[in-house]
C-alpha cells in the first residue's frame, strides 16, 4: 500500500465545528507499509489522500494496531491521547498532491519543520485557502467568531485571554522544536519553516514557511517564503530576501553556502557559494551591475540576473558614482564556532 506521509494528530475546532489547526507530534514520511496496512484495517482506509476524524473509542484499536507492527512511538502517542475531548485526526497521504483539507495542510507544514522534507520538496499548492485565519492565544487557537465570547468568559473568571497574533500560520515552536537550534523570538519563525541544525535566529530574525536554513547559519534578517539559505551563511541585521510571494515570481531566491548578506542588504536573485552583499545594498535580478577585474578595471555592465547562482562574488556600491559593482570575493566568511557549537 503506497504511502507518502502519515500522521496521527490532535486538533482544535471552532464552536461551529470548523477544524482550526492540527498538531502532529511525530509525523512519518514514507511510513512503513506494515504500519499503514495495520491502521487501514481499523479505520476502513482504502487508499488515496484522506483525513479521517476518529472517535475516542477507536484509539484502543489503533494502539493495538501500532504495537502489532512494532510502531511503539505511534502507540505511545495514542496512549497519551486516550480520554481527550479534542478533535482526533488520522491523516494518510498516498501521494504528494496539493493538500485539500486543513488537516492535510498542517501535516505538510509539520513535515517541513520536523526536517523530514526540505523547502520546495513538497507540494503546497492551494495551502492558503485551507488555513483559516485564527486568533493564536494563551489558550491556543480560537476562531475569530468565537473570540469575543472567549475573552468575556476569561474576564468573568478574573483572568485575561492574551491574543498573540491573528494569522493563518502559528509559530513553529508550538508544534516542534528541532534539535540544535536557538531562536531569540519564537513568534518570528512560522510553522513550515525548515531550521537547520546549528542555526541561530536572533530576535529580529524571521523565517517564513517553505523556507529556511540547511545547516549552521546566523539569521538576523528576513528569510521570506520559499528562500533557502545554505550551510555556513550569515544574514546580517535588517537584511531582506525577496520571496516568491513578494515579487520574485517563479524564480527561487536562494543563498549559497558561506555567504554574507550585510546589515540592511537586500537580495532578489539566487546567490552561489561564498558571495557577499555589502551592508545596505539591495540587488534585484534587474539591477545593472558593473563587473570589475582584479585591478578594479571595468570589464562589462550586465543585469544582475546574468550572475544568478555564480559563486565567489562580492557586490558593493561605489560611494563616488553610486553604481553597483561586482568582483571576485577572495575570502569566504566563517561563522563564530563558539557561538553555534552549544546549540
Amino acid at each position: 500500500m503506497a504511502n507518502f506521509a502519515f500522521g496521527l494528530g490532535v486538533g482544535t475546532k471552532s464552536s461551529a465545528g470548523e477544524l482550526l489547526e492540527v498538531y502532529y507530534n511525530a509525523p512519518l514520511l514514507n511510513a512503513d507499509d506494515a504500519i499503514v496496512k495495520a491502521v487501514a484495517e481499523k479505520v476502513g482506509y482504502e487508499g488515496g489522500n484522506v483525513a479521517i476524524e476518529l472517535a475516542e473509542p477507536q484509539l484502543k484499536d489503533l494502539e493495538a494496531a501500532f504495537l502489532s507492527v512494532g510502531a511503539e512511538e505511534q502507540a505511545e502517542i495514542v496512549e497519551i491521547l486516550e480520554g481527550t475531548s479534542q478533535a482526533l485526526v488520522l491523516c494518510i497521504l498516498e501521494s504528494d498532491e496539493g493538500p485539500t483539507t486543513t488537516a492535510e495542510a498542517y501535516l505538510k507544514l509539520a513535515l517541513l519543520s520536523h526536517r523530514l522534507v526540505q523547502p520546495h520538496g513538497i507540494n503546497l499548492t492551494g495551502i492558503f485557502g485551507l488555513l483559516p485565519n485564527v486568533a493564536w492565544t494563551s489558550e491556543g487557537a480560537i476562531s475569530l467568531d468565537d473570540l469575543p465570547k472567549r475573552q468575556l468568559a476569561a474576564r468573568a473568571q478574573g483572568r485575561i485571554l492574551s491574543v498573540n497574533s491573528i494569522d493563518k500560520f502559528p509559530k513553529m515552536t508550538d508544534y516542534v522544536v528541532p534539535a540544535g537550534i536557538r531562536i531569540g523570538d519564537a513568534s518570528r519563525v512560522r510553522l513550515g519553516a525548515h531550521v537547520g541544525e546549528g542555526t541561530t535566529v536572533m530576535h529580529e530574525g524571521f523565517i517564513n514557511f517553505n523556507a529556511g536554513t540547511m545547516g549552521v547559519s546566523m539569521v538576523e534578517g528576513r528569510i521570506s517564503a520559499g528562500v533557502v539559505v545554505g550551510n555556513g551563511s550569515d544574514l546580517g541585521g535588517g537584511c531582506s530576501t525577496m520571496g516568491t510571494l513578494s515579487g520574485g515570481n517563479n524564480v527561487i531566491i536562494s543563498v549559497g553556502e558561506n555567504c554574507l548578506l550585510g546589515a540592511n542588504a537586500g537580495l532578489g536573485l539566487p546567490l552561489g557559494d561564498r558571495c557577499t552583499l555589502e551592508a545596505g545594498l539591495y540587488v534585484t535580478a534587474g539591477s545593472k551591475v558593473t563587473i570589475l577585474d582584479d585591478q578594479n578595471n571595468e570589464v562589462d555592465t550586465v543585469k544582475a540576473a546574468e550572475l544568478a547562482g555564480k559563486s565567489d562574488l562580492l557586490f558593493r556600491r561605489n560611494s563616488q558614482n553610486g553604481r553597483i559593482e561586482v568582483k571576485t570575493n577572495k575570502s569566504a566568511i566563517e561563522l563564530n564556532e563558539e557561538l553555534h557549537k552549544h546549540n
